[in-house]
């Protein structure tokens, strides 16, 4: 009977203690405060977000809009990923002083380095308006007048809700429009650089070792928020003093093992985790293949040039990692969602989804949704395909095509807006391009190009082509655009923009590389975004109805999430391996010897700096390696994601041990289709990072401003 009882107190403790979902963090009480503690976490729901009092969300600043950061001292230093200061520590390097390749460490407060436009934003609490957002939108007859209702209602109440004069309003969707919440947020502007390691080290295994485990990159660099004498957000100045936060974390050096529990607050851009199978399938079977392709060959032809020159290598270097990012994402995404049968796993779901229905007597309100769905989705399929090929060639990888696409918007503004606001735009494209041409090489553009513009006229749906490019030679193109076309230099660019309307129109209309963006555009314009727009509005309105009737029929106990929308988000789960493939099983740690085993003289990857293999040789680890190892990094069940870079993975206790960085290739799927069993957030260990600084750096000055929780091991 004892046995009995206990086997159920386990199963019952098991079923409470479910791992996956991005949850709110002033939502946590209840189901999931009561996972979180049978997970082993030791704090309470109220620690991690309070109004009233300082709490875990406090130490949480979304990062320069597209990561996360932590406060770990009271005086304003956070800390990030590497590669999301990369561009920042890309902008202060030059040949002569390059700090991506050397790192950069600021010894004292006034060695640190301003960033323009740089700015990190604080949540300071959340309101549900649900009702609020949606009054008079149930009488609005289309789904176009819908949506538009909707956001007259955000922008009216944004600008009339309370909120203190230095914060902003903004009100985010949630459940596909079925839950509209508040943010109530600050963001400060002055942010100066403070540290980051060698790119041998902060970005060691760079694209090779992207999306992979085991994993072995010190990927953090450190930055310091400066506000007004009155601890408010302020623009740079001289008289700014370091931010005083309302908590920072403590740093703890105790370590981690399996199944020690972890949680992680941040950030995550977006997932899309109820899309019906038919939605998935389009994805796996069309859309990531098509993308990946592109990608794949620009980056082959800028690998190539920046290997063989050390200041492409610094212009591309941003561009690069940004590109092969998501290139190298999609695969694994396909690869997990086709490990995972998610097709199959979704039909099984939507099978009992329908039988709810019928059981709950909503056939009429919604019985046709997977029907409608699977006509939807057949009939978007080539516009779909036509969307992602002129994103990837047009605007996003091919550069001479993307400077000449911001021409086509001007010449747009003066058809649709008048002489003013295009010279108002042409004044300012003009001013600011400047930065687009520091980073420009004519030489890998066209070689890119000449690529890209080939798959795009073979493999983008025919239907959708300009006739100019119909039957073309790449090569030849690629020569007369290149010879011809003045987008290719900053000097010719700006001569573009000379005179007045009907002149800059002339000759940009004179122009052989306008001339062929401008065929693109129209083309895609006229034939491929109306038609998208159209169905994929009707696909958000069943996504809508779909998930309202999700969250209906589902009991109270369904761990129904709301996908990421970059907004603050706590995730929760254990330190734990995995196995990928078929008699292979990953441990859950790594350490400094595989970075010595990875380790190749003088590779663009996996060069390591001198000084780090004299520590390693000879173990000075100082108080944070354990038993002559070093670690540097573990993976865990978090459901993290884009966005999640940056975010500070936290101990039972809320403590940081790590840095949240990347996920593991075959769980990357984890945006549409999460699993326990094969998706893990990979998190560089806080003592790798304090053992960089100290050791590495020896940067005591930061070391010292730091809360430090020592460990008991013995070394």
């Amino acid at each position: 009977m004892k046995f009995l009882k206990l086997a159920l107190l386990l199963f019952v403790l098991q079923i409470q203690a479910q791992q996956g979902g991005m949850w709110i963090p002033s939502l946590l009480k209840g189901m999931n405060e009561t996972e979180m503690k049978n997970l082993g976490m030791k704090i309470s729901a109220e620690e991690i977000y309070s109004v009233n009092h300082s709490s875990l969300k406090d130490a949480v600043p979304q990062f320069d809009g597209g990561c996360t950061a932590e406060v770990i001292s009271d005086k304003g230093l956070i800390l990030t990923n590497h590669h999301c200061g990369f561009g920042a520590i890309q902008d202060h390097s030059t040949v002569e002083h390059d700090y991506l390749r050397d790192g950069f460490w600021a010894y004292k407060m006034e060695d640190e380095l301003t960033n323009p436009n740089m700015t990190v934003m604080f949540v300071v609490r959340i309101e549900d308006v649900t009702t609020k957002v949606l009054e008079g939108v149930a009488a609005v007859p289309s789904e176009a007048e819908k949506q538009k209702k909707i956001q007259e209602n955000i922008t009216a109440l944004s600008n009339s809700l309370p909120k203190e004069t230095w914060q902003e309003n903004k009100i985010k969707t949630f459940y596909d429009g079925n839950q509209y919440l508040l943010f109530v947020t600050e963001t400060f502007k002055d942010i100066r650089f403070v540290g980051a390691p060698p790119s041998s080290i902060g970005k060691f295994g760079s694209d090779t070792d992207n999306w992979v485990w085991p994993r072995h990159t010190g990927d953090f660099s450190l930055f310091r928020i400066y506000a007004d004498k009155n601890n408010r957000p302020a623009a740079y100045s001289v008289e700014n003093v370091p931010y005083k936060p309302k908590h920072f974390f403590p740093i703890s050096i105790a370590g981690v093992k399996e199944n020690d529990f972890t949680m992680v607050l941040g950030y995550p851009g977006r997932t899309t985790e109820y899309l019906p199978s038919v939605a998935v399938n389009q994805i796996v079977e069309t859309l990531n293949p098509a993308k990946i392709e592109v990608r794949d060959a620009a980056l082959k032809v800028q690998d190539r040039f920046m290997r063989k020159d050390q200041a492409i290598k610094i212009q591309y270097a941003s561009k690069y990692a940004g590109v092969a990012n998501y290139w190298k994402k999609w695969m694994g995404e396909t690869k997990g969602l086709k490990k995972a049968n998610a097709v199959a796993a979704k039909q099984k779901f939507e099978k009992e989804f329908q039988e709810k229905v019928i059981k709950a007597g909503k056939q009429a309100e919604y019985g046709t949704l997977l029907s409608d769905f699977e006509k939807n989705y057949t009939d978007i399929k080539d516009y779909a395909l036509a969307k992602d090929y002129f994103s990837e060639v047009a605007l996003r990888n091919t550069e001479i095509l993307s400077v000449g696409y911001k021409l086509y918007q001007l010449e747009q503004i003066l058809n649709t807006k008048g002489e003013q606001s295009f010279t108002d735009r042409k004044n300012t494209l003009s001013k600011g391009i400047d930065d687009f041409y520091k980073d420009y090489n004519v030489e890998v553009d066209k070689n890119v190009f000449e690529q890209l513009i080939n798959l795009y006229t073979t493999k983008s749906p025919k239907q959708f082509l300009p006739e100019t490019l119909l039957n073309i030679d790449a090569a030849k193109l690629t020569s007369d655009i290149f010879t011809n076309s003045k987008l290719i230099s900053l000097t010719s660019f700006r001569e573009l923009l000379e005179g007045d309307s009907k002149i800059v129109i002339e000759k940009l209309n004179a122009d052989k590389g306008y001339q062929l963006i401008k065929s693109m555009a129209d083309a895609y314009t006229t034939k491929v975004a109306p038609k998208y727009d159209d169905l994929n509005l009707k696909n958000i309105a069943l996504q809508r109805t779909y998930m309202k009737a999700i969250l209906e029929l589902s009991p109270k106990s369904a761990r129904i999430f709301p996908d990421a929308n970059s907004t603050l988000r706590v995730t929760y789960g254990k330190v734990k391996g995995y196995k990928p493939n078929d008699g292979v099983y990953y441990e859950p740690f790594t350490t400094l010897d595989g970075v010595m085993e990875k380790y190749v003289p003088g590779d663009y990857e996996f060069d390591v700096p001198q000084k780090l293999i004299d520590l390693y040789n000879t173990k000075d680890y100082g108080n944070y390696g354990v038993k002559d190892k070093m670690p540097v990094c573990f993976i865990a069940t978090n459901h993290t994601t884009g966005g999640n870079s940056g975010s500070p993975a936290l101990d039972a206790n809320g403590n940081l041990i790590g840095l949240n960085f990347d996920r593991v290739w075959e769980g990357t799927m984890s945006d549409i289709f999460y699993s326990p069993d094969i998706c893990r957030n990979i998190m560089v260990d806080a003592r790798y990072v304090l053992f960089i600084i100290d050791k590495f750096a020896g940067a005591q000055n930061i070391i010292n401003e730091l809360k430090i929780i020592p460990s008991t091991n013995k070394k």
